[in-house]
């Protein structure tokens, strides 16, 4: 265990490198009202903590800059509880008051506020767990030979597929279907949609065989493609760090935010709810070992776990980050089992 003056000295170090990006050195901490320590006596204990593992020397004549294994430390036990003051959690509230009629546009706005509010990469990730369930169908006719047909489940994933009716079809024949669909299927799982279609609604339907293959047909095209999304937002600011100038060892981590199964993957299934920090090695992607992954659970309708985070470097504004994700990941959680209810 560190001395408390050992851990004073290894706060204040990161928290002027996480501001400044630059190597600390024992005069700019013997500066610090806190510290009340000589130059000399500061250089010893860096050298201290440097051997214990908690600070690296870039250069032999350079300041030091926080290790991983510091880093760890910091976040675990230094850090100032993250807290955001009450202007910004009202600006937060304020940007999702709108009741907004696809929860998908919520989840991808969430993105690029995240990445707004932490000036880094964001991404967002759908509920996960159990199968999807039907919140509700629309159909809106572009014609008598086509519609566009929308589906939205509890998880706030929204598809929409333009079919090509086989016979026109009025307003009125089109609108019946509807009903029909919407008060047969809310709360089935999507994967058991055209099962739960033919079993239980087909005699009804059947009546007026045209409106039971149109049915059929819709939900075919509906859930042919009816996975859940990754939304990044704010890529680009990756490349505002100084710690990622190299474009070529960039490139791999690019590569994955481009790929929603590699974000996916580098979030992994939560093991807990909250925030989670990850840092450097502890992540398993090569791909993200000199950086920090920082996530938070939100839970949807039906108690799915989605998952909101943020992906820059080891020298991250942590109680900022953890702030933000603390507050918005309320935030959806409340949105959500509001637009369920």
């Amino acid at each position: 265990m560190l001395t408390e003056r050992q851990q004073l000295i290894l706060r204040l170090i990161v928290d002027d490198y996480i501001r400044s990006a630059e190597p600390v050195g024992s005069r700019t901490i013997s500066k610090r009202m806190e510290t009340h320590l000589s130059p000399a006596t500061i250089r010893n204990e860096m050298s201290d903590l440097e051997e214990m593992g908690y600070l690296e020397q870039p250069h032999t004549s350079a300041g030091r800059v926080p290790s991983h294994k510091g880093y760890r430390f910091y976040v675990d036990h230094l850090m100032q509880p993250p807290m955001l003051n009450d202007r910004e959690v009202a600006v937060i509230r304020r940007l999702f008051q709108e009741r907004l009629e696809a929860m998908e546009h919520v989840v991808r706005q969430t993105a690029g506020i995240l990445s707004t509010l932490t000036n880094y990469t964001a991404f967002v990730l759908g509920p996960m767990g159990e199968d999807a369930k039907l919140r509700h169908i629309q159909v809106v006719p572009l014609g008598e030979w086509a519609a566009v047909a929308i589906l939205v489940t509890d998880t706030g994933h929204v598809e929409k597929k333009t079919v090509i009716l086989p016979d026109p079809a009025d307003l009125a024949d089109i609108e019946r279907l509807v009903e029909v669909l919407n008060r047969r299927l809310i709360g089935v799982s999507i994967s058991e949609l055209k099962e739960k279609l033919e079993q239980e609604i087909g005699l009804e339907l059947r009546r007026h065989l045209d409106r039971f293959e149109r049915g059929l047909a819709l939900v075919d095209e509906l859930t042919a493609s009816s996975e859940e999304k990754v939304y990044v937002g704010g890529t680009s600011k990756i490349l505002e760090q100084p710690e990622f100038r190299d474009l070529e060892k960039l490139k791999p981590l690019l590569v994955m935010l481009e790929d929603a199964h590699g974000v996916a993957r580098l979030v992994g299934v939560p093991q807990k709810q909250g925030v989670q920090v990850r840092i450097g090695y502890e992540n398993e992607l090569s791909a993200v070992h000199a950086c920090t992954v920082a996530t938070a659970t939100y839970r949807s309708y039906g108690g799915r776990i989605g998952v909101i985070g943020v992906v820059g470097p080891t020298r991250m504004a942590y109680r900022r980050v953890i702030g933000v994700l603390n507050v918005l990941s309320h935030v959806l959680s409340d949105l959500f089992n509001r637009e369920g209810a």
